[in-house]
């Protein structure tokens, strides 16, 4: 019996790292978000300010973060992204506005971009309403009512490495910082 050598394509040299856990979908943390927003002992554990936003760090599933907001009235959060984590929110009271745009937008390279037509969307979620969205999501959050506050839950995976926010007039969005974690908490 003879032997022949077979050729293997070489392996480039480096070290081999293993692929990082998928954690929780988008599915798993809207259910999460949902189950907080119900547990009305916890939502009601959170101090309400009537000037600002007030919040809570929670232990999200399988390694994401997990947050407990209350917004007085009148109150939102600007147009922000998530840094490329895929998240989700549930109002536990009262009701909030998101509105959001249905296009992906570049993270890098630009500091303006004129938005096409059409990629507004708005929703009001009250009580028990939430919504899961993917790691390319721009939006913003607010409590539009004016003397009610609205308390929410909100997880993101993987634990959010920044937030890019921005300004917007009419069809004109403009990145203006980029904050890492520490500097919103």
């Amino acid at each position: 019996m003879s032997l022949t050598p077979v050729s293997r394509p070489a392996v480039p040299a480096g070290p081999v790292t293993a692929p990082a856990p998928a954690g929780p979908t988008e599915a798993a943390l809207l259910a999460f978000v949902r189950r907080v927003a119900a547990d009305d002992a916890l939502v009601s554990s959170l101090p309400l300010d009537p000037e600002g936003r007030t919040w809570l760090r929670l232990a999200g599933p399988e390694g994401s973060e997990a947050w407990l907001i209350g917004w007085p009235p009148g109150t939102g959060t600007g147009w922000h992204d998530h840094g490329g984590s895929r998240g989700a929110f549930a109002t536990a009271r009262g009701t909030l506005t998101e509105h959001a745009l249905a296009a992906r937008l570049p993270t890098e390279g630009w500091k303006t971009l004129q938005l096409a037509d059409g990629i507004d969307r708005s929703r009001r979620l009250g009580e028990g309403r939430g919504r899961a969205f993917g790691p390319h999501h721009v939006h913003e959050v607010l409590n539009g009512t004016p003397d009610e506050h609205a308390v929410s839950v909100h997880a993101y995976y993987p634990p959010l490495p920044l937030m890019r926010r921005y300004s917007r007039t009419g069809d004109v969005l403009r990145l203006e910082e980029v904050e890492r974690p520490g500097e919103w908490e």
